[in-house]
């Protein structure tokens, strides 16, 4: 496993509907190091909370296998799974929604040590001063130790959430859409305060979201997902400065960048969405892609390595003839 905290192999998640099974997540792949921060980006729907929540086990995987520090944690049982949760986080997207409105930040805060028996024998002092001291850390006033989720502003509810995840002592967190609740000057202190703790207690994150220049920011390496797919995985400004997949190339397109002489060129996805119901064997981009061939309608790319490090799942970008750079990349950086 060397550096590797967190390996993921073929995960997929599928829901029964009245219509069929939906495949939310569809044999998933990826790894993440130690220290380092994964973001996961595509457009709502795509599989992202779902691939997420799997990872934890928050909702049992339907198959594949999750590796974290060499267990797959996919076999392990509800009492070993209870420890996990020392080690594996997450802070969820509406700090509202996810705190307790009948709850003080003390009870927030302090809920997870006293369930989890991480201070047994402390006194209510004791404790109390461990919730002063992770509120210090994610630069929460002390004077709001007893207020109520609904007395505070989304920032201030959402480091609650933060602290929340930090009094387990975790080495992993998964960041589902952290900031896209906040005003966008919100937005930058809570990333701001995410990259300090990763920095100063070694955290590794999954960053999920759907803001394309939060993630180039904020993450290492990237993987790009459409229809419960990851379609396009690579370091972050390799990724941005040179996007080989058709929908990856959309979707960097769409950022809003000054331009000397003109307007931005936007790539125009047109055509149907494929149905997440039992889709076929086809690559699921294909009815939106300019590029596509027989090929693409006869069975589904698989994710490969075109260049170092740089993986695409489309059949029209191969190692030494990339029909897709020839036709130029965009760039968004």
């Amino acid at each position: 496993m060397g550096n590797t905290i967190l390996e993921v192999k073929n995960l997929k998640k599928y829901f029964k509907s009245p219509r069929g099974m939906v495949h939310a997540v569809d044999g998933v792949q990826f790894s993440i190091e130690r220290g380092q921060t994964l973001g996961v980006v595509g457009e709502s729907g795509c599989g992202k909370s779902t691939l997420g929540r799997c990872v934890l086990r928050l909702i049992e995987p339907t198959e594949g296998e999750v590796f974290f520090e060499g267990r797959d944690i996919c076999k392990l049982k509800k009492r070993e799974i209870k420890e996990l949760r020392k080690e594996m986080q997450i802070i969820f997207q509406d700090p509202f929604s996810s705190l307790n409105p009948r709850k003080t930040v003390l009870e927030i805060i302090s809920e997870p040590i006293v369930f989890n028996k991480l201070m047994p024998g402390a006194s209510r002092a004791q404790i109390e001063n461990r919730v002063l001291e992770l509120m210090d850390t994610v630069g929460i006033a002390e004077r709001l130790i007893n207020a109520y989720p609904h007395e505070l502003d989304g920032g201030r509810r959402q480091r609650i959430g933060i602290a929340r995840a930090l009094a387990m002592n975790p080495k992993f967190i998964v960041c589902d859409e952290p900031v896209s609740a906040l005003d966008v000057s919100i937005q930058a202190q809570i990333l701001n305060l995410l990259k300090k703790l990763q920095k100063e207690m070694g955290l590794t994150y999954m960053f999920i979201t759907h803001d394309l220049s939060v993630v180039h920011y904020f993450s290492n390496d990237i993987i790009v997902m459409y229809l419960g797919q990851v379609v396009e995985k690579a370091p972050s400004d390799v990724l941005f400065k040179n996007p080989l997949h058709p929908y990856t190339r959309a979707l960097l397109s769409s950022i809003l960048v000054p331009k000397v002489g003109g307007n931005q060129d936007t790539i125009q996805l047109r055509g149907e969405v494929t149905s997440p119901i039992d889709p076929p064997d086809e690559c699921r981009f294909a009815k939106r892609c300019d590029y596509r061939c027989e090929t693409c309608e006869g069975s589904n790319p698989p994710l490969v390595e075109v260049e170092e490090n740089h993986f695409v799942a489309c059949h029209c970008v191969k190692p030494g003839e990339n029909l897709l750079k020839k036709s130029g990349a965009v760039s968004a950086s």
